[in-house]
């Protein structure tokens, strides 16, 4: 893809992050994403089209609202440049395709799944089921899985996570899983497929148990596994294949 193009896709998902911006404030309050327009959340104020282009308006206003003068959260551009490079990222490697446009469409759902849990422990079904509906809409395109391995997937992900959830329970007498990190995982399954089930739940666990493990162990507080298992559909997408090529051949020495 040409280098314009793949601006052209830099501004697009600055434009999705503007608008996964505001999924995340609105979603896990059970909150319409349509009505009411962007506003303040200090004063109230409707924010201006001129007010809401992409990490520009945040910048021309110095992190301020323009009517009341507070300070805004440094997320809103964050999340716009992170999506951004996202999707560039995404153009510059799969070209106009339709690779591009699945690949995108992934990412962006796990920064917001990461977002969510981060900061409120809910994922909404909004990324979990409609992202599911959506992996295996975009299935029958090319170099994904096929939709019989996207269906395959979502049912691995979601009946694995969801039978630790009922046996944990049974065991310790409280929720050992949330609802939401079952459903993500039908949603990264329908994307995925089973192999890329397998390497997001090894990673998830993995980087959950070093990074969050000795800060719920100290403090008390739930490991957010959102945020992991995200991390670990991320490198199921981007390196699951030889991350499978590599194990078949130097651990069951299978190739």
């Amino acid at each position: 893809m040409s280098g314009w193009g793949i601006v052209a896709a830099a501004v697009l998902g600055a434009c999705a992050g503007s608008f996964l911006n505001v999924c995340v404030d609105r979603w896990p309050g059970g909150k319409s994403v349509v009505s009411p327009p962007s506003h303040c959340d200090s004063c109230g104020a409707p924010v201006r089209w001129f007010q809401n282009i992409p990490v520009i308006s945040y910048l021309a206003l110095r992190g301020r609202c323009a009517a009341c003068n507070v300070h805004l959260s440094p997320q809103y551009p964050l999340v716009e440049v992170a999506v951004a490079l996202i999707w560039a990222g995404m153009a510059a490697q799969w070209g106009a395709g339709a690779e591009a446009v699945r690949g995108s469409l992934l990412l962006t759902i796990l920064l917001g799944i990461a977002l969510t849990d981060a900061r409120t422990y809910i994922i909404p079904d909004q990324f979990t089921l409609g992202g599911t509906a959506l992996g295996l809409l975009l299935a029958p395109l090319p170099y994904g899985p096929t939709l019989v391995q996207a269906a395959l997937g979502a049912a691995i992900g979601f009946g694995f996570l969801w039978l630790v959830a009922v046996v944990g329970k049974f065991f310790f007498g409280k929720d050992a899983m949330g609802g939401g990190d079952v459903k993500m995982m039908a949603m990264a399954g329908a994307f995925l497929g089973p192999p890329g089930v397998v390497i997001t739940l090894f990673a998830g666990a993995l980087f959950g148990s070093i990074i969050f493990g000795p800060i719920s162990l100290r403090t008390g507080r739930l490991v957010p596994f959102g945020i992991f298992l995200a991390l670990g559909a991320g490198i199921a997408y981007g390196w699951g294949d030889a991350l499978v090529a590599w194990y078949l051949d130097t651990v069951l020495s299978l190739k």
